[in-house]
């Protein structure tokens, strides 16, 4: 019986979820992924020839409603003059965005902090490592990798690994850690019935 109850309340707490070894859930983030990326930074290095752009200090990714921060960026591209497309926001031509160092994914219904990340936005998709936190209002869940798919809106968050006694092997396996609070106006008082149509 309280099993049920709980995921009874996880499930209002959120649209749809699997538990596994991990978590999976829908989101309704509808992000577009063609728009421009705006990068801002307290510094930028460019290697033309690896086409890769380093942003660092305080750095912020904005696209739409998306924002990603870190401390560092690097910012994998295509074209010879691409370089100064990334600084003026033309998402169109960046493949790859590498984030390391108190990594933040924010969007309006909800934010994920890790330590390293990827948007893959050719892909489509982002992935934090690390210590992942992804808050949604009051509900918090936590594990060690985050996958989020910017076209289905679905995200799935994998356990911390577990280590083998000698050290040698890591697994996955861990937990994934939830902490869902059902929806205020779910702990009120049930509505007054209407009162009966005049016959």
């Amino acid at each position: 019986m309280m099993l049920r109850l709980c995921v009874a309340a996880f499930l209002r707490a959120l649209p749809m979820i699997a538990l596994t070894s991990g978590a999976a859930f829908a989101q309704s983030l509808d992000h577009d992924s063609s728009q421009p990326i705006e990068i801002s930074a307290d510094s930028l290095e460019v290697e033309q020839e690896q086409q890769v752009a380093t942003f660092a200090g305080n750095v912020d990714a904005v696209q739409g409603d998306l924002v990603l921060s870190a401390d560092k960026l690097r910012v994998h591209y295509e074209g010879k003059d691409s370089a100064v497309g990334i600084a003026a926001g033309s998402g169109n031509r960046i493949r790859r965005i590498d984030a390391e160092g108190n990594v933040i994914i924010a969007s309006p219904e909800e934010t994920a902090e890790g330590k390293q990340g990827t948007y893959d936005v050719r892909g489509k998709l982002v992935v934090l490592e690390g210590e992942v936190v992804l808050t949604r209002g009051e509900n918090v869940i936590r594990g060690e990798r985050l996958v989020m798919d910017l076209v289905s809106g679905k995200s799935r968050i994998v356990g911390t690994e577990t280590t083998v006694a000698d050290g040698s092997e890591a697994s996955p396996g861990g937990r994934v850690r939830a902490l869902f609070t059902p929806n205020a106006d779910e702990n009120d008082e049930s509505p007054p019935r209407p009162e009966a149509r005049p016959q």
